[in-house]
């Protein structure tokens, strides 16, 4: 096993040190960094990101040729870390000899830990990982910034502001997952990315702030009854919508190909996107929609059909309701000179 200590909450040296354990070649963009690594001991990438109010966030993705213990150091304070596992599975101790706990494919947990007790995760040897870890500093970075988001979030998981021990796992949520792979997607450059990757990253850690409110509350234990594996029938069957909204989907043929009952197959799709499967169906094939109106020479009528749908005018209709405006008025606006449907 391969142990790597962590000494720091700064970005900029958590990177020089994990080069130094990984051996690989660091780039950066304003306050983003990348390591990527390809020798015999790991291949991957790990990207990380400070922002405003003390918060950042490294994301793994990783696979090691051996077990991997990083130690975490709590150096000058305590933070808090909000981690997201969107593949494999990693675990998780207070010290070298606290009791570890694992948590899995698209499952969250939220950990701290008292001053000068450490945080430690294992990852394990060949098995590609995936791992987001927000850092939510507890040190206001000015001496009377009591209302900032990282001394609220203080506040709300530590009684008196006495920090201790602290480990939650979560349900499994596929939302979260999402909204991960919209952070990943982020193409600009400079101080674009930089606001665009810190607007999405709140809204992930307000997503899994609700979780723990829910889960405490005992609100999703109706909903969010699917197994890991169910979950990932969902999401590769989300995956092939998305891909191909055209196609003539049906909850029976979805259903066939999951291996999962229509009423299963409905509460994923309920408790992930919020919709229905065939309500999900039409809102993809609107977006695709949305994209050849902008990028193709296709006429609406053209668009209509090689969507998958039969009716124009029930395809106006639902079009008018997403863009507050017809497929003619949108493609209009986007070029005057070319409507000719």
């Amino acid at each position: 096993m391969k142990t790597v200590t962590i000494n720091t909450e700064k970005i900029q040296n958590i990177f020089e040190e994990l080069n130094m354990n990984f051996d690989g070649k660091v780039t950066h963009d304003l306050d983003e960094y990348t390591l990527e690594v390809d020798n015999n001991f790991a291949k991957g990438s790990i990207i990380g990101a400070s922002f405003n109010d003390n918060i950042s966030y490294v994301q793994f993705d990783m696979t090691f040729s051996t077990n991997v213990r990083m130690d975490i150091l709590n150096v000058k304070s305590s933070p808090i870390y909000f981690a997201y596992c969107s593949k494999g599975s990693l675990s998780h101790s207070f010290g070298f000899t606290g009791e570890e706990r694992k948590f899995k494919t698209f499952q969250t947990a939220i950990v701290t830990s008292k001053e000068s007790q450490d945080n430690v995760l294992f990852f394990e040897k060949d098995k590609k990982t995936k791992f987001t870890l927000i850092i939510v500093g507890t040190e206001p970075e000015q001496q009377n910034d009591v209302y900032s988001l990282n001394q609220k979030v203080k506040e709300t998981f530590f009684e008196n502001n006495a920090v201790q021990d602290f480990f939650y796992i979560g349900s499994y949520n596929l939302k979260i997952a999402e909204k991960i792979e919209q952070l990943n997607a982020v193409t600009q450059t400079g101080i674009v990315r930089n606001l665009l990757k810190e607007g999405i990253l709140r809204i992930i850690l307000a997503m899994e702030i609700q979780q723990h409110t829910d889960d405490l509350n005992a609100l999703s234990k109706d909903t969010n009854c699917l197994t890991l594996k169910e979950m990932e029938e969902i999401k590769e069957l989300s995956e092939a919508i998305k891909a191909n909204p055209e196609e003539a989907f049906t909850i029976k043929s979805l259903s066939k190909k999951a291996g999962l009952s229509p009423n299963k197959l409905q509460e994923g799709f309920k408790m992930i996107h919020n919709r229905t499967v065939n309500d999900y169906i039409t809102h993809m094939r609107v977006l695709k929609a949305e994209i050849l109106i902008r990028n193709s020479d296709l006429n609406i009528s053209e668009i209509v059909y090689c969507i998958g749908f039969t009716s124009r005018s029930y395809f106006s209709k639902i079009f008018k309701q997403k863009f507050n405006c017809s497929p003619k008025e949108y493609k209009f606006n986007l070029n005057p000179l070319a409507i000719t449907a």
